[in-house]
């Protein structure tokens, strides 16, 4: 595999199946002047989606493509639209640049809450890099194989009061109730974890994906986008300091390779 880093705001693993993996939410790195501004709280960079590039490590067997940024989801969210619409009207959620936890913490110290000026350079520093090598990938997986699968790899907690009630099933797939992606996608993958009988799933439940899912897939052009939210305590510890798990991890990656599988045969069909 061929890899390419534009000024460290991201790393992309070029592979050669019709398969790219993003993974908005790894980053931890927050430039050293932001974080003078921010409470000790953000530096811990609680919020992240811990240790999945590991998780996925076995994809690149499988020949694909990785996407990973290098910044916190708390410098800038590369999951949110740019003019930071509520992707969920009526729930609460975070924004493009976060100022709290999903513990409701301040990430900011009083007086330095980002203007909107501050948040429009972020997003031209860090998130459009992002977003351009994401299209310009599978602009050239669609050119090299006619269909591809963007998977918007993710993970949280498996209780987050703020978001949710109770505990979240492990897979929570989402396919923006069918748009982004082929049809019966997400159904057939959640019933693949159905079968396997050590986890549970939703398809298009709480998470129906988010912003890189809606606004890529598009299965007419042939790109289908599924966003997986995975519960964290099926591969780590979630309490910091958020040890990965390599007997949780190994449990369930054969599936993850299932699903994956059985995601690009579902696209290649058509």
């Amino acid at each position: 595999m061929e890899t390419t880093d534009e000024c460290s705001i991201y790393t992309l693993e070029r592979g050669s199946a019709p398969l790219l993996i993003s993974i908005p939410h790894r980053g931890t790195r927050i430039p050293d002047a932001l974080a003078e501004e921010m409470t000790p709280v953000a530096r811990r960079v609680d919020d992240c989606d811990w240790h999945l590039e590991r998780l996925y490590a076995f994809a690149r067997e499988m020949g694909a493509s990785i996407l990973l940024p290098e910044f916190a989801r708390y410098v800038i969210d590369l999951n949110r639209p740019p003019d930071d619409a509520n992707l969920y009207p009526g729930r609460d959620t975070t924004g493009l640049c976060p100022v709290d936890t999903f513990e409701k913490e301040p990430l900011y110290l009083p007086g330095h809450v980002p203007s909107r000026e501050q948040i429009e350079a972020r997003r031209a520093l860090y998130w459009q890099p992002y977003h351009d090598a994401l299209a310009a990938e599978l602009a050239a997986l669609r050119e090299a194989h006619g269909r591809v699968l963007l998977w918007e790899a993710h993970s949280i907690r498996s209780v987050v009061p703020r978001f949710f009630d109770g505990r979240l099933p492990d897979f929570n797939f989402g396919t923006a109730d069918g748009a982004s992606a082929a049809a019966g996608l997400a159904e057939r993958l959640a019933g693949i974890v159905e079968r396997d009988g050590r986890y549970s799933t939703v398809a298009n439940g709480r998470f129906k994906g988010g912003y890189i899912t809606r606004r890529y897939g598009e299965p007419a052009n042939g790109v289908h986008a599924v966003q997986l939210e995975l519960t964290q305590v099926t591969y780590m510890e979630e309490s910091s300091p958020y040890a990965y798990d390599e007997s949780r991890a190994s449990d369930v990656q054969p599936l993850l390779r299932t699903l994956l599988e059985a995601a690009v045969e579902h696209v290649r069909a058509g």
